[in-house]
This record gives C-alpha cells, sequence and structure tokens, in this order.
C-alpha cells in the first residue's frame, strides 16, 4: 500500500513538471504565431534597432530600440542599487543578526514580497517621484531614476531570501575550520562564506533582474512613458511591459501594432528565459 501511494504521488509530480513545460511551450507557441505575423510586413532589423514607436502613425513606426534601451536603463539602475543592498542584508540576516532579530527580519523581508506591484506604483507616485524632482530640480520626477528606485525595492526580497539560503546552505565546518585557523568573524564572511555561496547569491542576483525586467504597473506609472532614446537616467522612459500594459487594449485585433505588441512578447519572453537559464546555471553550479 505505501508502494502504491509514493508510485501515485511519483507520476502526480512528473505530470506536474510536464504540464507546466507544456503550458510555457503553448505560450511561447501562440506568442510566435500572433509576433511572427509582424514580420511579413515590417523587417526584423528595423523593428529592433528602429528609433522611433509611433504605432498609430501613417506610416506606422514599429521600431522598439528606444524600449529595449528605457528597460535596459531602469533594470541597470535597480540593478545597482538593490545588489549590494540585498546581498549585505543577506549576510547580515544570515551571519550577524542574532536568532529573535533573524526570524523578524526574515518575515519582514517576506510581507514586502507579498505587496502588489500597483501599490507600491502609487506609493512611489505620491513620495518618490515629488521627491526625485526637488533634489534634482527637474521640470517631472517621472524618471528613469524613479523607477529604478522602486524596482529596487521590489527586488531586493528576492536577492535577500535566496542569497540567504545560499549562506545558509554552506557548510558548518568551513566556518569552523576557518575560525580555527585564526580568522576574524569578518575575514570568515568575506574569504569563505561569501566565496562558497557565490553561485547561489549570483542566482538570487539574476532572479532579482527578472523580476525587474518583468515589471510592469509600477514602472508605467512612475518612468514617464516617453518612448525616447534615454540619454541620461533623469529623463522620463518607457520599458517594453510597459508599452504592452498601456496599449494592448487600443490596438485593432489584426493590425500592425496588434502584432507588434506581441513582438515585444516575444522578446521579453526570451530575456526571461535567458535570464532564468542563467540563473539556474548559476544556482547548481559546483566549485
Amino acid at each position: 500500500m505505501r508502494k502504491l501511494k509514493e508510485f501515485i504521488i511519483e507520476k502526480l509530480i512528473l505530470v506536474c513538471g510536464l504540464a507546466a513545460i507544456f503550458f510555457v511551450v503553448l505560450i511561447f507557441l501562440f506568442l510566435l504565431k500572433e509576433g511572427l505575423a509582424l514580420f511579413k510586413s515590417v523587417n526584423p532589423f528595423a523593428f529592433i534597432f528602429g528609433k522611433s514607436w509611433y504605432p498609430i502613425s501613417e506610416p506606422a513606426q514599429l521600431g522598439i530600440m528606444p524600449l529595449i534601451l528605457g528597460s535596459l536603463l531602469v533594470t541597470l539602475g535597480a540593478a545597482i542599487i538593490s545588489i549590494p543592498i540585498g546581498v549585505a542584508c543577506a549576510v547580515y540576516i544570515s551571519e550577524v543578526a542574532p536568532s529573535k532579530t533573524k526570524e523578524i527580519l526574515k518575515s519582514g523581508i517576506e510581507l514586502l514580497a507579498a505587496i502588489p506591484s500597483v501599490v507600491l506604483g502609487f506609493i512611489g507616485m505620491v513620495t518618490l517621484v515629488p521627491w526625485v524632482k526637488s533634489v534634482f530640480h527637474l521640470p517631472t520626477g517621472l524618471t528613469a531614476l524613479s523607477g529604478s528606485i522602486m524596482l529596487a525595492f521590489m527586488a531586493m526580497p528576492t536577492i535577500v531570501s535566496v542569497a540567504e539560503d545560499a549562506l545558509y546552505s554552506v557548510p558548518k565546518n568551513y566556518k569552523e575550520g576557518a575560525f580555527a585557523l585564526g580568522a576574524t568573524h569578518w575575514q570568515t564572511i568575506y574569504r569563505v562564506m561569501l566565496p562558497a555561496a557565490s553561485s547561489g547569491i549570483v542566482a538570487a542576483v539574476m532572479l532579482g533582474i527578472g523580476r525587474v525586467i518583468g515589471e510592469t504597473m509600477a514602472v508605467m506609472m512612475i518612468t514617464g512613458n516617453s518612448a525616447i532614446i534615454p540619454h541620461s537616467i533623469l529623463q522620463p522612459v518607457r520599458t517594453l511591459t510597459a508599452t504592452i500594459a498601456a496599449e494592448m487594449g487600443e490596438a485593432v485585433v489584426g493590425s500592425e501594432h496588434y502584432f507588434a505588441l506581441f513582438a515585444i512578447g516575444i522578446v521579453l519572453f526570451v530575456i526571461s528565459f535567458i535570464i532564468n537559464v542563467t540563473a539556474d546555471l548559476f544556482l547548481h553550479k559546483r566549485q
């Protein structure tokens, strides 16, 4: 009877795993079906490297380079802010904080991860955007910097949680050996713990960046939605995700604009897939 239960459970897990892969493949095939229809009338090179996004003009100008650069600028800014703070928080929780403080901080981080992005976007509009405008004396605070700060705040729970788990999984004898050789606590963290957990920390960073790239509502609310090639982080930008969210409702089904939005979805899918595969490779790396 026990063996039968184990057999059923194993098969159910297998079916669930195969179903997840099947649904992802279906989503990608649907994106390909709708998105590749655009390239019957639009040059793929002109679509990716075009500098103008005016989908309802005559003729339509469907260049997504400003959207790609806007996404990359916001993502880079968020990574610069969130990675050092997130890793430092993970080190503190894992290696420095007392047990009671550790439990409180871990619970707080999990609560931060549960806050809806639209709520964070609203908070950013009310507090962060006016602050950026006043500090940098800008005509508007709806800039890439505002988006980067808010997205960094959203990425940190992922980075902290995964990096903390990576540090916790380092064998205890590594630390004990370092102490036995006369290393201080900080020397042990810097020279032993962090290198030993480096693959997990890199995976945490990649997963955090994946969260940033896929974010929609917050960036749509506080980055200005200006489809121009940015020359500064203090300029309004528009991201790939915000473009799909803002324009899908008004695109005529079967039009070039409609197919272009699905083509943007293909670009996002490929970027997210690359990030997740990279994170998985680092997570399972054996040093």
